[in-house]
């Protein structure tokens, strides 16, 4: 096994580990066994990860404490399937295996089905203890770490769910052969996001070794998923609940987010619509004269290294705008934007100059395309 590291996250309901590195799943029933010992062993997961994953991760589930056995229980993990129909499947399936307030849930997958089976785990039984092993980019550095846990509605993206940190979160960069290249692409866009709100030389990094990474060179993608994730882990510790500090967390994602829920949570990887979030915060933020044109062109350009995106979606200006509305960063109605005033900082600010965010919700597809720099003017 590789070099492990240990990343340690501040709770209310207690510290717990991130546990990083290649190879770390083999150590999985020992780290379990650190936090104690539970009447039965519960993997929420779905038929496609479980198939990639699943002996792996049995391999790693073994001794006294696993001598009754694991039960699996599977979903659909589409983004479309996020939804409280899917927390009640795997409530209901809990309930059929026995499981009592002394079980263990384990969430095995990318971002839906840690969002989902931690959301069931914080409500099942009121509480029931939750460990993830997250196998996407997305869900290693990012929502994996921190506690959201939940699911959609039609009108928005996440806007039920809980607070619910897990007992601890199993990183291995080695579960990131699995994924598609599709899959593995767009989950970069977290990467980025963390270099451009918090780590000047996570990104300049990004920009020197872009390549590299995307090939899955191991020694690279270890460097920037541990970073990722110490960097996750530095916010969510000071802000758990997203007070202040935290919301920074969300660069591109009040874009991305109104992106997903205006085609149905079906056109967009997540990553991909963050990806296309980014690059319209950092043509907004030029344009409200809070982001500089030479950052906001290394954003773009850097983002655009990702490969071709799905298009941006031929919908009404007015109705993207209505979406942001029901993020979670809105106040009294009134929309607020993470925006960078330089790459490795962050900060929330509310709407000014609406007209210009009009202008960029109608231009962004046509300006991210090109390589010219953007300008000032």
């Amino acid at each position: 096994m590789a070099k492990m590291k240990r990343i340690f996250v501040k709770a209310d309901a207690g510290a717990y580990a991130v546990v990083c590195g290649r190879g770390v799943l083999a150590r999985l029933s020992s780290e379990i066994a650190r936090l104690g010992r539970f009447s039965s062993v519960h993997v929420v997961s779905s038929p496609r990860v479980w198939e990639a994953v699943g002996k792996l991760l049995l391999r790693g589930l073994t001794g006294p404490g696993f001598k009754r056995g694991v039960d699996v229980h599977k979903f659909d993990d589409a983004e479309t399937k996020k939804s409280l129909g899917n927390v009640e499947l795997i409530a209901r399936s809990l309930v059929r295996a026995g499981a009592d307030r002394q079980a263990l849930v384990i969430a095995v997958g990318g971002g839906v089905v840690g969002d989902v089976a931690g959301f069931a785990a914080a409500t099942y039984l009121r509480g029931v203890a939750l460990v993830q092993v997250p196998t996407t980019v997305v869900a290693q550095t990012d929502s994996a770490i921190g506690g959201k846990t939940g699911v959609n509605l039609p009108e928005g993206k996440n806007l039920v769910g809980a607070f619910y940190p897990p007992k601890l979160v199993m990183v291995d960069s080695d579960a990131l052969k699995t994924l598609t290249p599709r899959e593995f692409r767009g989950g970069l866009a977290e990467v980025i996001k963390y270099g451009v709100i918090a780590d000047g030389k996570l990104f300049a990094f990004l920009e020197e070794h872009f390549e590299k990474l995307m090939a899955r060179d191991a020694g690279a993608l270890e460097h920037v998923v541990s970073r990722s994730v110490e960097t996750k882990a530095q916010v969510v510790s000071k802000d758990e609940r997203e007070s202040g500090l935290r919301e920074i967390l969300n660069f591109g994602h009040t874009f991305g987010h109104a992106l997903e829920s205006a085609t149905g949570y079906k056109k967009y990887q997540h990553g991909e619509a963050v990806a296309w979030g980014m690059m319209a915060a950092a043509l907004y933020g030029h344009e409200i004269g809070i982001t500089p044109a030479v950052e906001a062109s290394r954003i773009i350009s850097l983002v655009r290294r990702m490969g071709k995106l799905p298009e941006w979606p031929p919908v009404p200006v007015e109705r993207l705008i209505a979406l942001m509305g029901s993020d979670k960063k809105a106040r009294s109605g009134k929309l607020r934007f993470v925006l960078t005033p330089k790459i490795g900082k962050a900060a929330t600010y509310d709407l000014v100059r609406p007209e210009k965010l009009k202008l960029i919700l109608r231009v962004v597809s046509r300006i991210a395309e090109t390589r010219e720099p953007v300008r000032n003017g």
